[in-house]
């Protein structure tokens, strides 16, 4: 399936997330963080939609390395989109208007102690994309329709939990590489989303190196 970064696509995605049934948790005792799931033009000139990935910087305390959206825990009183926003702009120097969101998914609370809430948002262009070097070793546009593959997404079972560990394939810009949850579960969200299909996340475990 072909994802074109286009108006018509934005519009369709767009409608798709106002009408997302979202699910949000208690959240008791876990801290709230946001990420930015941020869509733009791929970088290959095929015209696809892709969102951006990162690698955390090598130095960070926690997760070092690991893939993972933008994103962080929310300061206080701010709203998620708000979260969102400024840690797009804080690991990559993005500063889209709050009119660039298209809505939030489900949240998913993490082994690691927070209740992590996906923001989707459109980029019309990523010209001044400038990764932090103090947090962000590299940044990668990863496209949908490489994602959206059969093939892209597996489920493992673990000796330690009941529930399925989800693996996604990142195809060409990723290379051979795969994420787990949180971040697998909800780009799997947003890419189901994009096909049409509302599917929930907040069940697919985390490998065990993660619950930490």
């Amino acid at each position: 399936m072909s994802y074109p970064f286009d108006a018509t696509f934005r519009t369709v995605l767009s409608a798709r997330c106002r009408a997302f049934p979202r699910i949000t948790q208690d959240g008791a005792g876990l801290k709230p963080a946001a990420v930015a799931i941020a869509l733009t033009a791929a970088e290959d000139g095929s015209g696809e939609t892709a969102f951006l990935l990162t690698r955390r910087a090598a130095g960070l305390r926690a997760h070092p390395g690991q893939w993972a959206l933008p994103g962080g825990r929310c300061d206080p009183g701010e709203s998620l989109e708000q979260a969102a926003l400024r840690e797009l702009e804080e690991e990559l120097g993005l500063s889209p208007p709050l009119g660039s969101i298209l809505g939030v998914l489900d949240d998913y609370p993490t082994r690691s102690g927070y209740l992590v809430s996906p923001v989707v948002i459109w980029l019309d262009d990523a010209i001044g994309l400038a990764p932090n070097p103090d947090e962000v070793a590299s940044a990668h546009h990863i496209r949908l329709d490489h994602i959206g593959r059969a093939d892209a997404v597996t489920f493992e079972a673990i000796p330690q939990s009941d529930r399925p560990v989800i693996r996604l394939h990142l195809g060409a810009q990723g290379g051979d590489e795969h994420i787990h949850a949180p971040t697998a579960a909800l780009v799997y969200q947003l890419r189901e989303l994009a096909a049409g299909r509302v599917t929930r996340v907040a069940h697919l475990e985390q490998p065990v190196f993660a619950w930490r």
